[in-house]
């Protein structure tokens, strides 16, 4: 079966309706295109609607400059589209759809209902008020030039209804990285684009979890258990934050930030060396002369615990890197410099998100592939990273509104 033929009003395929297709669809349907949004998935938006159970972290409220820092080798590509949809103008898009947001003490903003689904209910009835047509559980198996008129581009998709066509005169793929695939982006797209000649860095974990050796009693006891207020460091940076304690190794935000680096040291000898520091807050020597007051007859657990503020599971972690010492100096060393040694990530299945992605240089500044005029790309299929706090779904949503801006240019002229 096929849908085909040229008609007066530009036609443009969405496919993949995450943060990045669904903004751009909005963005091509409010300048008068034809848009057709597909998602392989039952439903759109589901890893967004996964993000909103935690209370949907839009973006962030910091200065700018701190913000674009934050994408590291991806700022100066990134910093245009964010600039242009920055995070007060999500904001102002929400308001539109009728969603408030408000900024939290952490500097994060969030939905005042605290969760996804309004917003995307509300943008779902503007599409189709607009005439968007959505198609779900469409997966895209072909992209190539049409034969009748080679300037536009003909895509096929799995439905089940069995194989259809669609041709267009422009195409977003806003297909998502490989993270969480269960939720719809497994990061199949690659040989397409790289038939194609798209050179695509291979996809690997971000903001995931590191997987470390633990003892049988920690596992045992501990798994679960949050860390908070600690200090992680890695290759050279250091993080506050909290983690968690897994059966396999530690998750959590602080450990999520240093994925860059704990990723060069997987690739440069396999195992990465973490250091935790248990109490940020104390120096050494503090804590040195804390621990040399006179524990009469507690325990050395019970001593860790009230002179130095442990928890049970931070003083349980003391042992996991050797023969725990007695003496207050060799102690305040090793709370504040725990040594522990991850072996890899704990998969992509388990990661927040994924770097890798569509190298930059095969994308023009309008988000455009160079190698498929016609074709723009937007969202996690880009080789950026972010960590978590509201800067993963600013990037997602400002590259979808930069490529819709580019394709409505291309075909439009506005």
């Amino acid at each position: 079966m096929s849908e085909m033929g040229t008609r007066a009003v530009p036609q443009v395929v969405v496919v993949g309706a995450g943060p990045a297709g669904l903004i751009a669809a909005d963005r091509l349907s409010a300048a008068g295109l034809a848009v057709t949004l597909t998602e392989r998935m039952p439903s759109p938006a589901r890893k967004l609607l996964m993000a909103g159970r935690g209370g949907l972290n839009l973006t962030h409220g910091e200065a700018m400059p701190a913000f674009l820092a934050r994408y590291r080798e991806a700022e100066a590509h990134l910093a245009p589209a964010i600039a242009a949809f920055d995070p007060a103008a999500l904001r102002a898009w929400c308001a539109e759809l009728g969603i408030e947001t408000f900024i939290g003490s952490s500097g994060r903003v969030f939905p005042t209902a605290m969760k996804a689904s309004p917003l995307v209910r509300a943008l779902l009835a503007r599409l189709a008020t607009r005439g968007v047509r959505l198609h779900t559980r469409w997966s895209l198996s072909g992209l190539e030039h049409s034969v009748k008129a080679p300037a536009r581009w003909r895509l096929s998709f799995e439905t089940p209804d069995g194989a259809w066509e669609i041709e267009a005169d422009a195409v977003l793929l806003a297909l998502g990285g490989a993270s969480w695939p269960r939720l719809g982006s497994d990061g199949g797209w690659v040989p397409m684009l790289e038939r194609h000649g798209v050179k695509v860095t291979p996809l690997t974990p971000a903001n995931a979890g590191v997987l470390i050796d633990w003892s049988e009693l920690l596992k045992q006891r501990f798994a679960g258990t949050p860390l908070k207020r600690i200090a992680v460091s890695a290759g050279g940076r250091r993080v506050a934050g909290e983690a968690v304690i897994t059966a396999r190794g530690l998750e959590g935000g602080a450990v999520y930030a240093l994925s860059p680096e704990l990723r060069a040291a997987f690739a440069a000898g396999g195992t990465a060396e973490l250091m935790l520091d248990l109490r940020p807050d104390l120096d050494e020597a503090e804590l040195a002369e804390r621990l040399a007051r006179p524990r009469g007859k507690q325990s050395l657990s019970n001593h860790l615990r009230k002179a130095a503020g442990l928890s049970p599971a931070a003083i349980a972690l003391l042992s996991e890197a050797g023969p725990r010492s007695s003496e207050p100096p060799e102690l305040a060393r090793r709370i504040k410099g725990l040594a522990l040694t991850a072996t890899g990530f704990s998969g992509l299945e388990r990661a927040i998100s994924s770097a890798g992605g569509i190298a930059w240089g095969e994308i023009g500044a309008d988000f455009s592939l160079s190698k498929l005029p016609g074709v723009h790309v937007a969202g996690e299929m880009i080789d950026w990273e972010a960590p978590t706090g509201g800067y993963l779904l600013q990037a997602s949503f400002a590259s979808g509104v930069a490529a819709a801006g580019g394709i409505a240019a291309a075909l439009t002229g506005r």
